[in-house]
């Protein structure tokens, strides 16, 4: 197996002058000691073609147009790779990754094949997770559910859709922390650190990971948990795609019925109201671990006033809980509110949600206020209506209590990446999220949106409500979220970097999603 894995990289290189190659294994590692010169220029797909063979696809073949058409946004599916990898395990990545990683010196761009890494392809900004004029490794084939004998983990391929993981787990009466979407691919939301509906009992959704099996630079396939790897298993709980490819992702499950939630419709003439209900919700320090929410404000270009739809969910079947009165007390315009499953509920917010739009997303998090709900709504509204005249223009403000009692559950599964305390006290999450039509607004739509976003940033850090970070899941290109974990966290991540990717083949081949270094 060490000569053939060996033969195969430097055929599909071109190279007679490597002089050795060993394979060591938790299930496979190529390290190459010795590379003499640069040696001729190849093509980075065709090298990978030699050692993956029909796993690579080409433009025109249909396997290469299904990827490409099944990103979320209309912005990534514009994208167009030289070539997709479709590998079917953890031997196949290692094989493209030793390949693409010692490309460097022997392709046009010194630092070697660019490549991008797509597993549920949700995030919205072109070269997230696909790459103009390079390699895309798409997981879509990582799809395995399965769930423990013991029903006390589920092991998940990343490029699963959580629909297909509530598609197992439900039906055996089990739930995990997971997405909030039917539609949102696992990988992405996993290791941007994740929020679900049990987040107020378990934490984000990465602190439910037990064991990732993640391919490093190098080609070594291992297994971080919480006694091996443990750096790296912390790393990857909100490190995003900056430690290697992960291949599987091993969980928690627990015991779980039916809940009830659904989508609750308010107008304007309450804002001030439910922005008060919010703040109370949110600062409870009786906060009930059963109670998530979603409150989003929506522009009706037509009528030209705004609507709230909140989306209420409570993970015991009991209805109208009184955490959620203060809200419900006020005149409502529609209910879905209902007594269901855990699916269901993924699917009712994956239907708002569709695939194939022009879509933005920016995000803040914020010290508990109703009165910076308020602010950032009257600028916003300002915002939207020099905006009216953009085709198909969708405006949506969402808000998303984030209660101490995550992080003290954060802290008691191990901790995370993401820089958050029990100290920060109550914050709310803020996503501004854009769907629009056509590509020529795009720039004044993110111009118009970054302008409202700074203007918010002014008024937050007026009120003394301003946060550093950043929801890595919901960021704009341009934004900085793990820059927002803190000085102290971004130099562990930056050491385990170092340690585990030393020649920064993550950081240099791998331009897409939010980087560790300038």
């Amino acid at each position: 197996m060490k000569r053939v894995f060996a033969f195969a990289v430097t055929a599909a290189l071109g190279l007679s002058n490597l002089t050795s190659a060993s394979l060591h294994s938790e299930k496979g590692h190529a390290s190459f000691s010795t590379w003499g010169g640069h040696g001729k220029k190849v093509n980075c797909c065709s090298a990978l073609s030699r050692v993956l063979g029909g796993k690579v696809v080409f433009p025109d073949s249909a396997a290469y147009e299904e990827s490409i058409a099944s990103y979320w946004s209309a912005q990534e599916e514009a994208v167009s790779p030289n070539c997709v990898v479709l590998p079917e395990n953890a031997e196949d990545v290692a094989m493209a990754v030793a390949t693409l990683r010692h490309s460097r010196g022997h392709v046009r761009d010194h630092d070697g094949c660019q490549f991008a890494i797509r597993s549920g392809g949700h995030t919205p900004w072109a070269g997230a997770a696909n790459i103009e004029d390079g390699v895309t490794i798409d997981l879509s084939n990582f799809n395995r559910v399965e769930v423990s004998s013991d029903r006390s983990t589920v092991i998940i391929g990343p490029g699963s859709s959580w629909r297909e993981v509530y598609d197992v787990v439900v039906p055996q009466g089990l739930a995990t922390g997971g997405g909030r979407v039917a539609n949102v691919g696992v990988g992405g939301l996993v290791l941007g650190g994740g929020v679900s509906f049990f987040s107020p009992r378990k934490g984000f959704v990465c602190d439910g990971v037990k064991r990732f099996e993640v391919v490093l630079a190098s080609g070594r396939i291992v297994n971080a948990t919480q006694d091996s790897h443990h750096d790296l298993w912390l790393a990857l709980k909100g490190g995003s795609n900056n430690f290697g490819v992960v291949t599987a992702i091993e969980q928690e499950v627990f015991e779980q019925g039916d809940l009830w939630g659904g989508s609750v419709g308010f107008d304007e003439s309450t804002f001030e109201q439910q922005f008060a209900a919010f703040e109370a919700f949110t600062g409870n320090p009786d906060y009930d671990p059963y109670a998530s929410l979603i409150h989003s404000r929506i522009y009706n270009f037509t009528t030209k006033t705004w609507f709230t739809i909140a989306q209420f969910e409570y993970t015991k079947p009991e209805a109208y809980p009184p955490i959620f009165e203060n809200f419900t007390s006020l005149p409502t315009t529609f209910s879905t509110t209902r007594i269901s499953n855990l699916r269901d509920f993924t699917e009712e917010l994956a239907v708002s949600n569709p695939p194939g739009q022009r879509r933005m997303f920016v995000t803040s998090t914020y010290s508990n206020s109703a009165e910076m709900l308020k602010q950032i709504f009257l600028m916003a509204n300002e915002t939207v209506r020099q905006m009216e005249d953009v085709s198909g223009l969708i405006f949506i403000l969402s808000s998303q209590p984030e209660p101490t009692i995550i992080q003290k559950a954060s802290a008691e599964a191990g901790g995370n990446s993401l820089g958050l305390t029990v100290e920060d006290g109550p914050l709310f999450n803020f996503q501004w999220t854009l769907t629009w039509d056509d590509a020529e607004d795009d720039e004044r739509v993110e111009q118009q949106v970054r302008d409202a976003y700074d203007q918010a940033e002014r008024r937050a850090r007026e009120l003394g409500v301003q946060q550093k970070f950043i929801y890595l899941n919901y960021a704009a290109k341009w934004q900085d979220p793990i820059g927002g974990y803190g000085e102290e966290v971004v130099k562990r991540l930056q050491h385990v970097s170092r340690k585990y990717d030393p020649t920064g083949v993550f950081q240099k081949q791998v331009p897409g999603g939010f980087k560790l270094f300038d």
